[in-house]
């Protein structure tokens, strides 16, 4: 929403998140007469951050794209290198996405409920990435039972729908719950204020992390209180892909830096005493000492207590049998 219906901002919009680095960005598609009564009031979060006065409905109008702004925008995003994502709020949006061609859907929180149009979604077989904000577990299973049959293609986000939330609203142990309940690929929607809890959630196996952005915090509009400044989005994008490199693979061996360290800081074995040529070797006979890498590691000090020596060896001698 933060392109507050001006196309030239949304490709601002653009322009600041390729700079970032982002991987992708994300619109909203809706026709506001199929996605909301005419009278309804804002929510709670809305009245804050824009007139008290406006209707939701009123509010939703301006912000409106239409189909020629999607494939105009889908396109911008193409010729900088990002993956355009858009979520449809109604039948008819998902009619003209589905025309402009698009390569998965999000669905905002507001609809993971919404089970015949989840079923329509996943008819189109395009990955869906589903938030799950203001749902219990049972609901999220409900969700992904009318899901799963048709369309497995699934990312699966925590998401608190509060703009901006508190800390302890963030949740992000639900991310575990996913994981260990259904199989999925599983990220985070995050609404908290600045860098926030999304970072967190690399560790935890977030394969997906959606941070909202603006072009000014302090324009006219229900997200940009919670959305990051260009600034920070920069330093955001480049903090996920730190802790990406940080949390490396799963197979735990000596890095490729590590072999010239080992070669220094590693003991090998020596002789802590003179040993007889023909003696039988003893560990009292044994002890570890840096020797640039040369040697016989200690961890194999049982295979070396037993055998003969094979020559004599003076103190502080590398053992070689």
């Amino acid at each position: 929403m933060n392109h507050g219906g001006d196309l030239d901002l949304a490709k601002r919009l653009i322009d600041i998140a390729a700079e970032a680095g982002v991987d992708a960005v994300k619109f909203q598609a809706f026709r506001t007469e199929n996605l909301i009564l005419s009278n309804v009031e804002k929510a709670p979060y809305q009245k804050n951050t824009t007139a008290a006065s406006e209707s939701q409905f009123d509010m939703l109008k301006k912000l409106e794209l239409k189909k020629e702004a999607y494939l105009e925008l889908k396109n911008y995003c193409e010729e900088k290198g990002l993956i355009f994502l858009i979520t449809p709020f109604d039948e008819k949006s998902l009619d003209e996405l589905e025309e402009v061609g698009v390569d998965a859907y999000k669905i905002a929180s507001t609809d993971t409920t919404n089970l015949l149009f989840l079923r329509k979604v996943a008819q189109t077989g395009k990955p869906i990435i589903l938030s799950t904000g203001m749902c219990d577990l049972n609901e999220v299973t409900m969700a992904l039972e009318e899901i799963n049959p048709i369309n497995k293609k699934m990312v699966l986000l925590q998401c608190t729908a509060n703009y901006p939330i508190q800390d302890d609203e963030a949740n992000l142990n639900v991310i575990h719950t996913f994981k260990n309940t259904y199989d999925v690929v599983v990220g985070y929607s995050d609404h908290s204020v600045g860098l926030g809890a999304a970072l967190y959630v690399v560790p935890m196996g977030a394969k997906v992390v959606e941070k909202h952005f603006t072009i000014n915090k302090a324009l006219d509009g229900p997200d940009h209180l919670a959305s990051l400044d260009p600034e920070e989005l920069k330093e955001f994008v480049q903090k996920v892909k730190q802790i990406e490199r940080y949390m490396g693979g799963f197979v735990k061996e000596p890095t490729a830096s590590e072999f010239h360290t080992k070669k220094s800081l590693q003991k090998s074995l020596v002789a802590a005493t003179s040993i007889k040529k023909g003696e039988v070797i003893q560990e009292e006979h044994l002890v570890a000492k840096r020797t640039g890498g040369a040697g016989i590691s200690p961890i194999h000090y049982s295979k070396i207590v037993g055998q003969t020596a094979k020559q004599d060896y003076q103190k502080d001698d590398i053992i070689y049998v």
